[in-house]
């Protein structure tokens, strides 16, 4: 039932290919912008600028907390830096770094972490990134964007370049499918976009778990009405949006390649407890566990983040029974 991708779709739809052009596009027309990575260049697709940019591209070597803080640095003295590395050693590795030099001093720094969520699940726990949403969007000053493909990947970087401090993006080392045809779609820094109409329930997804919502809606949609929504934000979240969908829908489920803990699941749950609203509410995403080791749609399937997870998901909370005349307005 659920569609599949392969290695081979990757050459046109990698994140980390468009996010170097888009880069090296910026860097062409403002001489403020500066790049850094730590010994992973080509893994993420930064060295691009390097090559074109050699004077403002800097290789620290294996050592992400010096990358961090010299990022920090350049930002101080006026220049925009923009630094690449796998999301886990971004967010785990260096956050001493990233809390201090970066966000405690609300620099222009712009995180780039790459091979995300489960995208390089063959390189094993050392690698994967299911914390590191959790981990970023409590940090003071910074904004979380978690882009659903390419195309959003190239607005979620000409938005941090136009808008002043720290943020984290957090893309896939590859396998994305195509969410978006054109890039002027309506991106806007925290607001979702609804992707599906549906008036039964609302499935909200952000990465690689977008194009997974979109495709089970499709394959929903004679049985039941779901509404899809890229909260490609993670923070500032798009609260507006979210509690729209608990008032029209009364169904949520959140969807996300990263823990259960602290991701789009638990910053949409804060939402609607602060509301008072009552809804059904699910979410999907790895468990608290370690994740297995294997190719990015294999566990994807694992752990029911993939279509058919989320045609799962879905049939399970519209089985679930709600209270008979179905108005929930007096749960305020």
């Amino acid at each position: 039932m659920a569609l599949s991708y392969t290695v081979t779709d990757t050459t046109k739809l990698s994140s980390t290919a468009i996010y170097g052009e888009v880069l090296c596009d910026l860097a062409e027309r403002h001489r403020d912008i500066v790049a850094l990575t730590a010994d992973l260049a080509s893994s993420t697709k930064i060295g691009a600028f390097g090559e074109k940019f050699p004077e403002r591209f800097f290789n620290v070597g294996i050592a992400e907390q010096n990358m961090i803080g010299i990022a920090a640095g350049l930002a101080k003295g006026g220049f925009v830096a923009f630094t690449s590395t796998f999301g886990i050693f971004n967010s785990a590795r260096a956050l001493d770094q990233v809390h201090t030099d970066v966000c405690y001093q609300n620099v222009n720094v712009k995180m780039l972490g790459t091979h995300a969520g489960l995208s390089f699940g063959q390189a094993g726990s050392t690698h994967h990134s299911t914390e590191d949403v959790g981990i970023m969007r409590t940090m003071a000053n910074l904004r979380v964007i978690v882009p659903a493909d390419g195309v959003e990947t190239a607005n979620a970087i000409r938005c941090a370049y136009e808008t002043p401090g720290p943020f984290y993006i957090r893309i896939n080392r590859g396998f994305d499918q195509r969410v978006y045809d054109r890039d002027d779609y309506g991106f806007t820094l925290g607001k979702a976009v609804e992707l599906r109409p549906g008036t039964d329930i609302t499935v909200i997804a952000c990465g690689s778990c977008v194009n997974e919502a979109v495709q089970a809606s499709k394959l929903l949609e004679n049985e039941v009405k779901v509404r899809v929504l890229d909260m490609h934000t993670i923070k500032p979240l798009d609260e507006e949006a979210v509690l729209k969908a608990v008032g029209e829908t009364r169904r949520i489920i959140t969807v996300e390649d990263h823990s259960v803990i602290g991701g789009l699941g638990s910053a949409v749950a804060e939402v609607i407890a602060g509301s008072g609203k009552g809804c059904a509410f699910k979410r999907l995403g790895v468990p608290d566990v370690f994740a297995k080791i294997g190719l990015h749609e294999d566990l994807m399937a694992i752990y029911g983040i993939d279509t058919n997870g989320i045609i799962a998901g879905v049939q399970e909370i519209m089985g679930r029974d709600f209270e008979e005349d179905d108005d929930w307005t007096d749960e305020v």
